[in-house]
């Protein structure tokens, strides 16, 4: 079996970022994927910041990046852009996957700038059921003990206070807190589910969440999409 590292940097204010970052200096032999223009598809309306792209727009994206049948890929990344691609891999049927902690970081070894001739394979999607959750079942659920909800944004977010990213502020109710920038915190046992922002850094409480041995669902719309519903909301 092959290996194929992937860059998926990136910076919610500076969608340009991770790209720039990785023509500075990258793993060698690495593919970039961008969160926004391949681990997304932003031409979905009302889905939140980042909807899920669709099989046939993701299988043209890991194609490019080199990854198919056969080969195993290592991501790498930063805010969650390395766990939204483990995710979605796993999502659409390639369980050939892991996230190197740390990030770039953690390589320790030489870095290469520029561009990489990476050759592009062939991927055939094959995507999953049940590991998503909609905004309806969510709402049809609050008072449901055996639901396990976690929000992965940072405690003043989840808290509700004023911020630039979040309009307006709050959580659904009842969710706990799993910050995606600190250890993975005792979950309740139930039904796993996470959301963030726009769906994106959830994928790091999943991704640690596995690691521990406990599968989860992803709320892809996330605060993003729950808050322009007028769906309940608290704060505090």
């Amino acid at each position: 079996m092959g290996y194929q590292f992937v860059d998926c940097r990136w910076e919610l204010t500076d969608p340009e970022a991770g790209r720039r970052q990785y023509l500075a200096g990258h793993i060698p032999g690495a593919s970039f994927l961008d969160v926004d223009d391949d681990l997304s598809d932003l031409s979905v309306r009302d889905a939140g910041r980042h909807p899920l792209p669709s099989a046939e727009k993701f299988a043209a994206a890991a194609g490019r990046a080199g990854i198919g049948a056969g080969v195993f890929v290592v991501a790498y990344g930063s805010l969650g852009g390395a766990e939204r691609l483990w995710w979605l891999l796993r999502h659409f049927g390639h369980d050939d996957c892991a996230v190197l902690l740390g990030g770039i970081d953690a390589w320790g070894g030489e870095l290469r700038a520029g561009e990489e001739d990476v050759e592009p394979a062939e991927f055939v999607p094959r995507e999953r059921s049940g590991d998503t959750i909609a905004a309806e079942e969510i709402a049809r659920r609050l008072a449901d003990p055996s639901l396990a909800l976690v929000d992965a944004r940072t405690p003043n977010r989840w808290r509700g206070e004023p911020n630039e990213i979040d309009d307006p502020p709050g959580r659904i109710p009842g969710a706990a807190n799993a910050p995606w920038n600190e250890s993975l915190p005792e979950l309740s046992d139930g039904e796993l589910v996470a959301y963030c922002g726009s769906g994106v850094t959830s994928c790091i409480t999943l991704h640690r969440a596995w690691l521990a041995g406990r599968e989860g669902r992803l709320y892809p719309g996330s605060w993003s999409e729950w808050s322009q519903r007028g769906l309940p909301l608290e704060r505090g």
